[in-house]
């Protein structure tokens, strides 16, 4: 899409985003081209050295930690948010990338400064294209693609959460551990001697086939599961509580927060709860606007709730 966001140029220095990258709870690495290969070095970096050519650093979640870069993303809140997943910024010298690859997840690819050849295979065919600054180019779910710097430049990834079956399938059996999963001990009080010592007793497999028959979930445990586990931060992210306790005006969701709802129910990183009936439509204004007049919250009996936030950090005034 030829100048998708006409007179754009980014939303960051170059100085700003080498700083991200020497810090410990920001994802990011460094490649650099050498012939055919390419050679990836992981953040955090004691400090970040440009080369003249054929070097790329990469910084993911930037807008966890730059409002301009958050407000980029939610430009993007035609998708639903639990979809989206962050902004990654890759700044590139000439012939800088990170080689031809294919993803699992669609994303959005937003020029800055700069130009860079995207050379892009699916459906069978391919093509090459030029983004300038302000082009945007929309990439499905693996269409190898690779991205060469023409000159010195900045590209904008904003990529989607398509989390895989076996994924959600391994974290939800975790979940239901966590909550208690049936219980029993084997027992053979009979047992007697074995004719064939290596033979999986037949009640042996019957207990099994019994103990996880008893496994049960509905559709409501479904569902809460996957409101817990789309808006958990990850592993990284660290809250900081504000320095002081004045009342705000305007309550704004921290970048780093993911408040999600469906239903009566509502998960705010990593955490499901309810609120009263008449609460619940200033709660989910909040969440889909990310902002809302502390007054219209306070009406709708959540100051406490929202006093909490703000002490942990999960919103601020």
């Amino acid at each position: 899409m030829r100048g998708a966001a006409p007179r754009f140029s980014g939303v960051l220095a170059p100085h700003q985003l080498f700083t991200l990258a020497r810090r410990d709870d920001v994802e990011s690495r460094t490649v650099e081209r050498k012939g055919r290969r390419w050679q990836t070095s992981h953040g955090p970096f004691a400090e970040v050295r440009s080369k003249k050519r054929d070097w790329s650093i990469l910084v993911s979640g930037v807008n966890l930690h730059h409002a301009k870069a958050d407000a980029l993303l939610r430009r993007f809140s035609f998708i639903p948010q639990a979809r989206l997943d962050d902004v990654m910024v890759s700044y590139a010298t000439p012939g800088g990338g990170v080689g031809p690859h294919v993803d699992s997840y669609d994303v959005f690819l937003l020029q800055g400064a700069g130009r860079r050849r995207w050379t892009i295979t699916g459906d069978g065919k391919t093509s090459v294209h030029t983004a300038h600054p302000g082009d945007l180019i929309y990439l499905p779910p693996g269409w190898r693609h690779d991205g060469v710097a023409l000159d010195t430049c900045v590209t904008y990834s904003i990529g989607f959460r398509a989390p895989a079956g076996a994924e959600l399938g391994a974290a939800f059996l975790d979940w239901l551990h966590e909550r208690g999963l049936p219980d029993a001990r084997y027992r053979d009080p009979r047992l007697a001697p074995a004719r064939h010592a290596a033979r999986i007793p037949a009640a042996m497999i019957g207990f099994a086939a019994h103990a996880l028959d008893r496994i049960r979930w509905t559709r409501a445990d479904a569902a809460r599961f996957l409101g817990e586990y789309l808006s958990m931060p990850k592993p990284h992210v660290v809250f900081r509580p504000p320095a002081s306790n004045k009342r705000p005006g305007t309550v704004r969701l921290d970048p780093k927060t993911q408040l999600l709802y469906s239903a009566s129910h509502f998960f705010i990183n990593g955490e499901a709860f309810t609120v009263p009936a008449r609460a619940a439509p200033a709660l989910r204004a909040l969440a889909d606007a990310r902002a809302l007049d502390a007054a219209a919250l306070a009406r709708a009996g959540l100051t406490r709730l929202i006093s909490e936030w703000l002490r942990r950090g999960y919103a601020h005034g």
